[in-house]
This record gives structure tokens, C-alpha cells and sequence, in this order.
């Protein structure tokens, strides 16, 4: 965690941020092709991320999408959150038809497998990753839809 954690924290609880969602994606892009991937605006909030790369399910193309993450021992867990907002993430589609992915952590490609947490493992993992990001829970609140978490392990 960073110095702009809280406040990054805070901004992550306005109820109207999922309609700012493809403004905040937009900047990330570019700020991210300025820096050649080496910064991104989690890195800025002072939060850990990764890049998820997978291929897309109708398109056959990978596409690459910026996640908070919360490294978790030798794993990493993702949340298709989404801010709260009705829509599943297309990521969340795209990862539940291959089970498999690379990140990109720390500058370092990592080919892995993607395991959906159910039960109490989801409630279990759901857990770890509220200490990290309270958000999830106003996230939860905002939508009908059933959070999903993921569990990424190296390949």
C-alpha cells in the first residue's frame, strides 16, 4: 500500500464511479503507452495489480486488461467487480472459457491457471480481499449480480 492508498480508496467508494469506468480506462491506456507499461493508475494509488492477458472466446484474440489484485501467498486473486456496476466484465467471460491466462507481475510474464472460487473458498477469498480493497464490499452492494473471484497459480 502506498501513500495514495485512502485516498484512492476513498474515490473507489463514489457511488457514480462506474460510469466513469471507460474515462478512467481510457487514461490508463495512455498512461500506460506512455510509460511503455511500466506504470499504470493502480501503481499510482499505491495498489498491487497485474495485467491479465486472455484469449478472447468468440475472437480468438488475446486481450490484455489492468486488475487490482491481491497477491495471496503463491497466487493471486481478481475480483470482475467491475465497480459495481450490472455488467460482468468481458475479462470474466474470456477466463471462464479458457481457465488459463499470463499476467503480467512486476514486469514479469507468467503463464497461469484461473480457478473460480465457489462457497465458502469464494467467502474465504472474499475476505482476504477486502482488507485490501474495502471497496469490494460497497462494490457488492451496488450490483444483483454474484461478485466473481478468481484464484490465478502459475502454470
Amino acid at each position: 500500500m502506498g501513500l495514495m492508498t485512502p485516498l484512492a480508496i476513498r474515490i473507489g467508494a463514489i457511488p457514480w464511479m462506474p460510469k466513469l469506468l471507460p474515462q478512467i480506462v481510457w487514461c490508463d491506456r495512455l498512461l500506460q503507452k506512455v510509460t511503455r507499461g511500466r506504470v499504470s493508475i493502480l501503481d499510482i494509488a499505491g495498489l498491487p495489480n497485474l495485467v491479465l492477458t486472455v484469449v478472447g472466446r468468440r475472437s480468438g484474440i488475446p486481450r490484455s486488461t489492468p486488475l487490482l489484485c491481491i497477491p495471496h501467498g503463491e497466487r493471486w486473486l481478481v475480483a470482475g467487480s467491475y465497480f459495481g456496476g450490472p455488467d460482468m466484465p468481458v475479462w470474466v467471460h474470456n477466463i471462464r472459457a479458457s481457465g488459463e491466462g499470463t499476467i503480467t507481475w512486476k514486469r514479469e510474464r507468467i503463464a497461469v491457471d484461473a480457478k473460480e472460487m465457489e462457497g465458502d473458498e469464494r467467502a474465504d477469498r472474499w475476505q482476504v480481499m477486502l482488507r485490501t480493497w474495502p471497496n469490494f464490499a460497497k462494490y457488492e452492494e451496488r450490483t444483483d449480480r454474484l461478485i466473481p473471484v478468481f484464484e490465478l497459480t502459475r502454470r
